[in-house]
């Protein structure tokens, strides 16, 4: 068990009286509860944690908290371990194993390092000029560029943890229980208002656990107390600690993960869960998130051993761990000196205080030199000295100007530097929520501007930095939100909690510390620490013309780690509108997404897990028939459909395939159809719609009649089919292909209530509410007689293209008059209840017909035959109805439909376009390969030149020979010429065709 060298005698929140043992790369060490992994490690003399992720140089701690760009471990092992975790919000349990990643074969001995040498060669970008040639090479150089992306390493193992979801509805959401958070939250607790106050720490309190403040004349834990206290008592609050929001929605909508189990370690206790994920719809939302520390660019700032003031301020205060036996201060603030006074408190040397401004003039300062510790302002650090720690800095005098130090150089003997260089405040949240933001010049940093939804700022989160300013702020944020939400505040107003104010003199925003020698010339000025990018780097991107913020940040990759930029986007802003000559908010801002710390993909999925809640799987009223008669299933969207029905004698699926396609051609099939999509268009506009959803018309479509539709996307590209039904004067049954069913209602639903909200329709989808059995073949009309006595069920009478109702087997029914098959089909629909039944009246009134149930391969044979299309099967995105040959269905005179415009691109008319032909391939028995390329010149050296794919292939058992469908550049244009498909083993000729293959009269299915 290794000593812990850097405990400090007393103090901090941890528990003193248990010590608890954890494994670091191998090693053991020890700590305390209430510890993080960081402040063990930093208790245990541990600074370097891991690598840079382009460089591989030793990376140590910088903060205490979410910013954490460094410290990224690997904890737990098996299928228990999780990879990146910030070792600043990891909290120590017993057993905890933790390692470092990005390192190898060790953390002290990284061959990666090598890159470091190497920097010159590999700046910003290098990739994307340096692996495009030789082609050939690609396959190689991918190799390597995946095995070097990553950080850690991804379980294998089935996650055996349970995770969970909760929906809330709360008057008032506080985000952050910090000083701000905490007042907002018993400001609106005292109204009676339903409140929710979530914080991302195992404390409330926020700042205040690691800061020597006084509240009222007393440590503000006191306060912070009590505030816990009354707020617990309070019947509508819930109080949600180690609870991270981390995303921001429309309409007050938030998403926040509590993790309820992390810090127990090892196998939760049954029935317990280890994280959750809480959505919450608020009223109001006020965001007291806080704010992070800017660190300082300057010369080789990376050195472990480096962090901010506030961190080490945090690690003394709240873990009673010092950062290490002496330090240097390199500060351009005044609230950096509360941090040295914590320090030098707590009997931390301090060699001393590297101040960028001249005469720094605050309260703070002078407390702080009163005390003897050695202020050195209007100075910069200009180098670092030491490897795997930092030993020694260098200290010159800065130009008035601040663009160049001047002098003689001062070494000064350190084991840390803790850096502040202001500080931002969390926006993250605000900018998901499309506020926007604006710049505040006095402290160098991007605030609340105007918000968009029903939201206020607080506390350092809005810029206000004082702890009297965040108290009061965010007490008058939580009573407006309560107002605003309809409550308003009982009784007497309480006094405002005291807070002695200090003189606090001006900080110096500064984005680029000058070295000995030029930026690029010498050490590296690194901005972002997660991904290597340096000061260097961004003056490269803006040379190359990538100027732009978004182009910057994709070509530097600043702030495109996991920590997303928390402590380097400003800086990196900041020396891109210098080198572009303007000012920071001219520049903008990149775009802030969720979520704003990672999120486990457990924690998203909660209990919807495994092969059945993953992605539902539906199912039809004949399931259990199906699977009782031997059906093969595939899944169709989220449909399980009878595939073929096996039988004795059968040695394959093509023997059944082939049995169950000459009973419908020469007998009687049937069909379960209930998969398809079914949507009730019902209103005195629906006519109205159908016209402009579908490509043709439908005004004069008469009642009790069918017409087949076809609908485009808006970019004139077919998008679903089907067959719609006039049942009543207002009424039209929408059917769909299956597995479009759910994304043609969304598309109708948002056509209707963005566009169109003047139509009075009403959609509903009733694809469960009704079973389809459909029978198709020459005996079927024989079939339905013997089951039906108030239909008349003649051709004359029952056309194709109609609806009747009546009853089939005494159940009261609707009978369609449509054919996938090419046969006459009917198809029938009860309700989903009386499905079975329906189904085993035809099953036992057919056998004499030698009825035989048939499956979705049998069908796509039977349709192929005709050359019927499948959208999605045919076609792909990027098919328009002329391709398809189906000009005859786009009615251009009757007015606007969805895509029409689109239809009259010059590129969606050319004569070359891929349009759907048939294939007959020389050879009879040969099948072609659906997806097959199809070329024109087979001795063509490869890459051959394709003119097209194969779509439909099957074999047909009716004509005895293989049949295709393709899409092929110009291919009507081509009937009868000859097209080649490669396959591995041949090339197989094949001849384009039409794609109707039997009965191209349609004689059968209208007889």
């Amino acid at each position: 068990m290794s000593r812990q060298s850097h405990r400090l005698p007393a103090g901090g929140r941890i528990d003193r009286d248990r010590a608890i043992s954890f494994t670091f790369n191998g090693d053991r060490y020890s700590g305390h509860p209430g510890d993080t992994v960081a402040s063990a490690l930093l208790a245990n003399g541990v600074h370097m944690v891991g690598r840079g992720f382009k460089y591989h140089r030793p990376r140590g701690i910088v903060s205490a908290g979410a910013e954490e760009p460094n410290a990224l471990l690997q904890l737990g092992e098996g299928a228990r371990g999780e990879p990146n975790i910030r070792a600043t919000q990891a909290e120590l349990h017993d057993g905890l194993v933790a390692a470092s990643v990005n390192c190898w074969p060790s953390l002290n001995l990284d061959l990666g390092e090598v890159n470091s040498l190497a920097s010159r060669v590999i700046p910003a970008g290098f990739y994307y000029k340096t692996f495009m040639w030789p082609k050939s090479f690609w396959k190689r150089y991918e190799h390597f560029i995946r095995k070097a992306a990553g950080l850690g390493r991804a379980p294998t193992g089935a996650d055996p943890d349970t995770y969970d979801k909760m929906h809330l509805h709360a008057d008032v959401l506080v985000i952050g229980g910090g000083p701000a958070g905490l007042s907002a939250a018993l400001a609106a607790g005292r109204t009676g208002a339903r409140v929710v106050l979530a914080d991302e720490q195992m404390e409330l309190g926020g700042a205040l656990l690691g800061r020597a403040e006084q509240i009222d004349g007393a440590p503000s834990q006191d306060w912070v107390v009590a505030a816990v206290v009354e707020l617990e008592a309070m019947e509508e609050v819930r109080l949600l600690r180690r609870t991270t929001a981390f995303g921001y929605y429309d309409h007050n909508y938030v998403a926040m993960v509590e993790r309820v189990g992390d810090h127990l370690g090892g196998e939760l206790p049954a029935g317990s869960v280890r994280q959750r994920v809480w959505t919450v719809r608020a009223k109001q939302v006020v965001l007291a998130t806080g704010a992070h520390e800017r660190p300082l660019v300057f010369a080789d700032n990376d050195r472990p051993g480096i962090m901010l003031a506030g961190a080490a301020a945090a690690y003394v205060n709240r873990f009673g761990v010092a950062p290490g036996r002496k330090g240097v201060l390199f500060i351009n603030n005044d609230d950096a000196y509360a941090a040295a006074m914590s320090l030098h408190e707590n009997g931390v040397s301090l060699a001393a205080v590297v101040d960028l401004r001249e005469d720094p003039s605050g309260d703070l300062p002078r407390m702080l030199a009163g005390r003897g510790v050695e202020i050195i302002d209007g100075h910069a650090i200009v180098a670092t000295h030491g490897k795997r720690r930092v030993k020694a800095v260098e200290v010159m005098a800065l130009e008035p100007s601040g663009e160049a130090v001047t002098g003689p150089s001062r070494r000064i003997a350190c084991d840390f530097v803790a850096m502040s260089g202001g500080w931002n405040p969390a926006v993250h949240l605000f900018s998901q929520s499309r506020g926007t933001l604006a710049f505040d010049e006095g402290f160098g940093c991007f605030v609340p501007g105007r918000s968009v939804q029903a939201e206020r700022s607080a506390g350092a989160a809005n810029g206000r930095f004082e702890l009297g300013d965040c108290l009061s702020e965010g007490w008058t944020a939580g009573a407006a939100a309560a107002a605003d939400a309809g409550f308003e505040a009982k009784g007497k107003a309480p006094r405002a909690p005291v807070v002695e104010a200090h003189e606090v003199g001006p900080m110096r925003p500064f984005w680029l510390v000058p070295g000995k020698v030029p930026v690029g010339h010498g050490p590296k000025h690194f901005v972002d620490f997660q991904n290597d990018v340096t000061a260097a780097d961004i003056g490269l991107a803006h040379r190359e013309g990538f100027g732009n913020i978004e182009h910057f940040k994709r070509y530097t990759t600043t702030g495109m780690g996991t920590d997303q930029g928390k402590t380097s986007n400003v800086n990196g802003l900041a020396i891109l509108s210098r080198l572009r000559g303007t000012d920071i908010p001219a520049v903008g801002t990149t775009t802030f997404r969720p979520p704003y710390t990672p999120v486990t993909f457990g924690a998203l999925a909660g209990r919807d897990v495994g092969p059945v809640l993953s992605d539902p799987v539906r199912m039809t009223p004949l399931h259990q028939w199906h699977q009782s008669n031997g059906a093969a299933f595939e899944d169709v969207g989220q449909w399980k459909r009878s595939w073929y029905y096996p039988r004795a004698g059968d040695k394959d699926m093509h023997d059944a395939v082939e049995r169950e396609c000459l009973a419908v051609r020469n007998g009687v099939g049937i069909m379960d159809a209930s998969t398809l999509g079914k949507i009730d268009v019902n209103g005195p506009d629906a006519a109205e719609f159908l016209n402009r959803v579908y490509t043709n018309g439908w005004k004069k479509l008469e009642i009790g009649r069918c017409r087949y539709g076809l609908m485009l996307g808006d970019d004139g590209m077919v998008m679903d089919d089907g067959v719609t039904t006039r049942l009543g004067f207002n009424n039209y049954l929408m059917t769909t292909t299956s597995g479009g069913a759910a994304r043609v209602l969304s598309w109708l639903e948002e056509w209707l209530q963005t566009e169109w909200p003047d139509l009075k329709v009403y959609l509903n989808s009733v694809t469960e509410h009704w079973g389809t059995i459909s029978i198709a073949g020459p005996k079927a009309r024989e079939l339905l007689g013997e089951l039906t006595s108030d239909m008349d069920l003649d051709a004359t009478g029952f056309p194709f293209m109609s609806v009747r109702s009546g009853h089939v087997a005494g159940v009261p029914a609707r009978v369609f008059r449509v054919s996938f098959t090419g046969e006459v089909s009917f198809e029938i629909n009860v309700p989903s209840t009386y499905t079975r039944a329906v189904w085993s009246a035809c099953m036992t009134a057919g056998e004499k017909f030698g009825i035989t149930p048939f499956g979705t391969e049998a069908m796509h044979v039977l349709r192929a035959e005709k050359g019927y299309i499948v959208v999605g099967h045919d076609t792909d995105g990027t098919v328009t109805p002329g391709d398809l040959g189906m000009d005859w269905i786009v009615n251009m005179k009757k007015g606007d439909f969805i895509g029409r415009r689109s239809l009259a691109r010059a590129d969606l008319v050319r004569e070359d376009r891929k349009q759907l032909v048939g294939l007959l391939t020389e050879n009879p028995d040969d099948v072609l390969p659906e997806g097959g390329q199809v070329v024109d010149d087979v001795k063509a050296a490869p890459p051959m030149a394709m003119i097209g794919h194969v779509t439909s292939s099957y074999r047909s058992p009716i004509l005895g020979r293989s049949i295709a469908m393709a899409l092929i550049r110009g291919g009507r244009a081509r009937m009868g010429e000859k097209a080649h498909i490669p396959l591995p083993d041949r090339t197989v000729t094949a001849e384009i065709c039409g794609t109707v293959f039997y009965d191209p009269e349609g004689e059968k299915l209208r007889g």
